[in-house]
C-alpha cells in the first residue's frame, strides 16, 4: 500500500514529519484546522471508545455507533482509516507494540467493510504524540508511515497533525495539543474529542498494557461487526511482581515511574493507574479468575440507556 501524498505517489515515504512538511507544507493547514475546531466531549450514547492498544472498525449503518473514538494519547498516536465510498472507518491508539499488524489489520477490515462499494479510496488519519524529550512520538511516527507504505495498495494520507504539529511549548516544557479525537461515522468528520466514560472492563483492558504476556504486544480489534458486539478478550497477562509495593507509592512517585511523557499526563492518569494495579492484585491469573472458560466477553448496546451491557450466553 503505497502512501498517497497530496494526490501523488510517495516513491520514498516520509519518516518525519519535518520531512513530510518539506515535500508537501500544506499538511500544516490541515493540521491547523483540526487544532482550531473546538473539542467536544462525548457522552457514552452512541459511542465506542477504543483504548490504547486496541482497534475497532465500524460502517455508518451500525445502529450501535455513532461515534468512534480514543483519548489520552500523548506519546502515542490514534490511527484513522477510512473508506471515503461506503464510510467504513477503522481506528487505533498506537503505542509502538504491534504496529505493522495493526496497520494491516485495519486496512483489511476497511476492505472487508467496504465491499460492494466500487466507489472511493483509502484514506490515512493521524492524531496525536508530540516533540517529547526521548523523541517516542517521532519513532512511532516513522514506524506508522512505514508499516502503511509497505503495504500493497494505495491509501491517502489525508491529515497528520502529530509530533511538532501537535506540540505546545507553553509553560516551559513540552506538551500535546490534541490528546483525544473522535469520528462521526455517519458525516465521515472527525474533531478533537474527551470521553469520560471509556466503555466496559476499563481495568482488565488497561492491564494488558502495563504487565507484559503472551497478549500484551497485540493490538486487539474489540468489535465483533457481525453481532455489533463490544467484544473484550480472552487474554491473559503475567502476574505484575511488587503490585503491592506499587500500590503504597505516592501519586508522583507512580506518575514518573509508570508514564513516558509524566508532565503530560491528564490529571486522571494516577487514578486510573491505581485502579488498575488493584484489579491485577485481585486478578493476577486472568485466564483463571476472569476468562475461565477462554470465551470473550460480549457487551450489547441497551436500547434505552445507550450503554455497553454485558451479554449472558
Amino acid at each position: 500500500m503505497v502512501v498517497v501524498l497530496n494526490g501523488v505517489l510517495a516513491d520514498e515515504c516520509p519518516t518525519s514529519v519535518r520531512a513530510l512538511l518539506a515535500a508537501h507544507p500544506g499538511y500544516r493547514d490541515a493540521a491547523a484546522q483540526l487544532l482550531a475546531a473546538a473539542a467536544r466531549v462525548v457522552a457514552p450514547p452512541g459511542l465506542l471508545y477504543v483504548g490504547q492498544r486496541e482497534l475497532a472498525a465500524v460502517v455508518p449503518h451500525d445502529k450501535n455507533v455513532t461515534i468512534i473514538g480514543s483519548d489520552d494519547a500523548t506519546s502515542c498516536i490514534i490511527v484513522v482509516v477510512r473508506h471515503s465510498g461506503s464510510g467504513a472507518v477503522a481506528l487505533a491508539h498506537l503505542d509502538g507494540s504491534g504496529t505493522a499488524e495493526a496497520s494491516a489489520a485495519m486496512v483489511a477490515k476497511v476492505q472487508q467493510l467496504a465491499v460492494g462499494y466500487p466507489e472511493g479510496r483509502l484514506e490515512l488519519q493521524l492524531i496525536g504524540g508530540f516533540t517529547d524529550p526521548h523523541r517516542y512520538s517521532d519513532e512511532l511516527f516513522a514506524n506508522i508511515m512505514l508499516s502503511f507504505h509497505r503495504l500493497t495498495e494505495e491509501i491517502d494520507l489525508t491529515l497528520a497533525c502529530c509530533c511538532e504539529l501537535n506540540t505546545s511549548l507553553g509553560g516551559g516544557s513540552p506538551s500535546p495539543l490534541v490528546t483525544g479525537v473522535g469520528v462521526d461515522i455517519r458525516a465521515g468528520d472527525l474533531f478533537p474529542a474527551t470521553f469520560p466514560d471509556k466503555g466496559p472492563e476499563l481495568p482488565l483492558r488497561c492491564a494488558r498494557t502495563i504487565t507484559g504476556g503472551p497478549n500484551s504486544s497485540q493490538v486487539l480489534d474489540i468489535y465483533d461487526n457481525g453481532v455489533g458486539m463490544v467484544r473484550i478478550g480472552p487474554f491473559s497477562y503475567d502476574p505484575l511482581r511488587g503490585v503491592d509495593l506499587w500500590l503504597e507509592q505516592a501519586d508522583d512517585f507512580i506518575l514518573h515511574h509508570l508514564s513516558t511523557t509524566p508532565n503530560a499526563e491528564p490529571p486522571h492518569f494516577v487514578h486510573n493507574i491505581r485502579v488498575t494495579l488493584k484489579f491485577i492484585q485481585q486478578h493476577p491469573f486472568p485466564a483463571v479468575t476472569v476468562f475461565p472458560d477462554s470465551r470473550p466477553h460480549y457487551y450489547r448496546r441497551d436500547e434505552q440507556t445507550g450503554c455497553w451491557m454485558p451479554v449472558r450466553f
